[in-house]
């Protein structure tokens, strides 16, 4: 098949929300789709300091099952329908010290953000995606899926991992009705907090930003390419999963990590 592509205007007509889409990976998505020609809808617990006017934003709280109704809800009554969902909200917030340090509520507060969130949220938008026979949902997971850092992060490890194999149970079920269910599972990105977190090791450990970046891709076990992502890596990769170009993919997980992941 020699058909072109203009990448610039290829999801033109599109309507596309991303959810965690104002900062990091998801700020970086929302451009690329943006970009792309999509009409894109994004959703966060606050609002940016400076809110691209250009898309349409939704404040809510997902980690509650009424923020996937208010998002769904104000969605769909402004555009009708939705063609792509991006699952991208997620992230872990408990102490360091191992699994003893760990109590219910952190379990609890991680599993709703990382699986539960998405969860709620395809099941607010699927409907619609299956009456029309097509739509795509990505599922942003993590490394941490299959290489759990027991430290500080078990609860969002084991989140992670339950939404890579709910993922692809979901995605048996719906691609022969037209919807696309994809998996990315990026390794360390470097965002702007990333960037803050740096900053404060180099400030506390008397080394420099390099120097205390260094060890932690060490202590994920080494970064083969020699750095963490940008975040606009991450959003090409997306941006092509939910392309025209990429119209026979389902049903699989991409691994985005620089090598980090040492086996197959």
């Amino acid at each position: 098949m020699n058909k072109e592509f203009n990448y610039s205007d290829e999801l033109s007509g599109k309507i596309a929300l991303v959810t965690g889409g104002t900062k990091g990976a998801g700020r970086a998505i929302a451009q690329r789709l943006l970009a792309a020609g999509a009409t894109v809808i994004i959703t966060a617990r606050n609002a940016p300091d400076e809110l691209n006017e250009a898309m349409h934003f939704i404040p809510a709280d997902l980690s509650k099952p009424s923020g996937a109704k208010k998002v769904a809800g104000g969605a769909l009554a402004k555009y009708g329908r939705l063609d792509i969902l991006v699952n991208n909200l997620g992230g872990s917030e408990t102490q360091g010290g191992g699994f003893a340090v760990l109590s219910d509520e952190d379990w609890e507060m991680t599993i709703q953000s990382n699986l539960l969130a998405p969860v709620r949220l395809d099941r607010q938008f699927l409907p619609q995606m299956l009456e029309r026979g097509q739509g795509v949902i990505i599922h942003i997971a993590s490394i941490q899926g299959k290489l759990p850092l027991y430290d500080s992060t078990l609860p969002y490890a084991a989140a992670k991992a339950g939404l890579i194999n709910y993922s692809k149970g979901l995605s048996n079920e719906v691609s022969p009705k037209g919807v696309r269910v994809l998996t990315v599972s990026p390794g360390w990105i470097m965002t702007a907090s990333s960037t803050r977190m740096m900053e404060r090791i180099a400030q506390s450990s008397n080394v420099t930003v390099e120097e205390a970046t260094k060890s932690v891709m060490d202590g994920l076990g080494g970064i083969p390419y020699g750095r963490p992502a940008q975040p606009e890596e991450v959003a090409e990769l997306v941006g092509f999963l939910v392309s025209p170009r990429a119209n026979y993919l389902t049903g699989a997980e991409y691994v985005i990590d620089g090598g980090t992941i040492p086996t197959i």
